[in-house]
């Protein structure tokens, strides 16, 4: 008898110890890491940051790639010295804390990536290109083990936004959903014009310059847009130096071929060719001059008739084009607030 029961007693220790404790039975959670990545688009060897939140082992997460506004832009939503933000390394940051992985990258002309390939011709540089960069990245983020292939996103600000529309078209799979953050959401040149409509307004207002300029310069703004789109002459006739300045570089400049492909793109028409279903989000700031919230009009509606799914447009009180409200360091709550409305329809 007690040689049985010393048997049975090892057998109940050898099987108790091949049986995991519930704390050995669930997975160890890795931590959250920023990871540098190279990736090389016709000849450019790009680089980038991948963020992956915290989570557990094996566990595939949402993931977003995060494309920046228009000019040199860098991967973290600068322009240095002058204009740093941060609009994207705060993105980046705030959906981390929302479970999602982010990959933003140096696109053409800033960061490490530089200009690349077009070094030598910067003039051959068109909007086309940046959103085969675009595509680049977002294959390298669909490959990535931690990411849910269902659940990718494009996340484009300002003129990033248009880059993601068009992407969005481009891409298997199509991204399940689209964030188009203050976007540009009308041809490039009619949103020129419509800013520099507004600064002559204010000028006027102010007095520095008379009713009179400001008539003479309205037309002549709106004539240098026909011309350039047309291919004709500029007539700077009455146009203020800085302003005629401004649509000479553009007719001459190494910027023309990209100023005028994305000018041919209407971004309402990209919106309409979304997959229907496909998740957005659409902000606008009351505080944004660069991007007034009546200018998304078409495109909200646009959005609406490719059967986009919500949460759709959302007005950002207070918010101005770089997502930020009274703290100039962070974003403001709302726009965390929209990002975690849209990231919850995600899961």
């Amino acid at each position: 008898m007690f040689q049985r029961r010393t048997a049975l007693t090892a057998v109940l220790t050898t099987t108790a110890l091949l049986v995991p404790t519930a704390a050995e039975a669930t997975p160890r959670p890795v931590p959250a890491l920023d990871r540098e990545v190279v990736f090389t688009v016709e000849g450019t060897k790009t680089y980038g940051t991948l963020h992956v939140p915290a989570h557990r082992r094996g566990q595939r997460l949402p993931a977003a790639l995060l494309l920046p506004g228009s000019g040199p832009t860098d991967r973290d939503g600068n322009q240095p010295p002058a204009v740093t933000p941060h609009t994207l390394s705060h993105l980046a940051a705030a959906l981390g804390r929302q479970g999602v992985v982010t990959l933003r990258f140096d696109k053409y002309g800033s960061g490490r990536t530089g200009l690349g390939a077009y070094a030598s011709r910067p003039g051959d540089l068109d909007h086309p290109a940046f959103v085969r960069q675009a595509a680049a990245a977002y294959r390298l983020l669909r490959a990535e083990p931690v990411t849910d292939p269902r659940a990718l996103v494009v996340a484009g600000h300002s003129e990033g936004a248009l880059t993601g529309l068009l992407l969005a078209d481009e891409v298997r799979p199509r991204p399940a959903g689209v964030v188009l953050l203050q976007p540009q959401a009308i041809r490039l040149l009619d949103l020129i014009a419509r800013q520099l409509h507004a600064q002559l307004a204010a000028a006027a207002r102010g007095g520095q310059i008379t009713p009179e300029q400001q008539r003479v310069n309205d037309e002549g703004v709106d004539r240098a847009v026909s011309a350039l789109r047309s291919g004709e002459p500029l007539d700077p006739t009455g146009l203020l130096p800085v302003i005629a300045q401004f649509f000479q570089a553009l007719s001459d400049g190494p910027s023309r071929r990209f100023v005028l492909g994305n000018d041919q793109v209407d971004p309402s028409t990209a919106a309409g060719r979304l997959r229907a279903g496909t998740r957005v989000l659409l902000t606008c700031g009351t505080a944004d001059v660069q991007v007034p919230c009546d200018t998304t009009d078409s495109l909200a509606e646009a959005l609406r008739r490719a059967g986009a799914a919500g949460p759709g447009r959302t007005v950002l009180t207070g918010v101005d084009h770089n997502l930020r409200g009274t703290d100039p360091n962070t974003l403001a709550p709302a726009v965390v607030d929209a990002l975690r409305a849209f990231t919850d329809g995600l899961r």
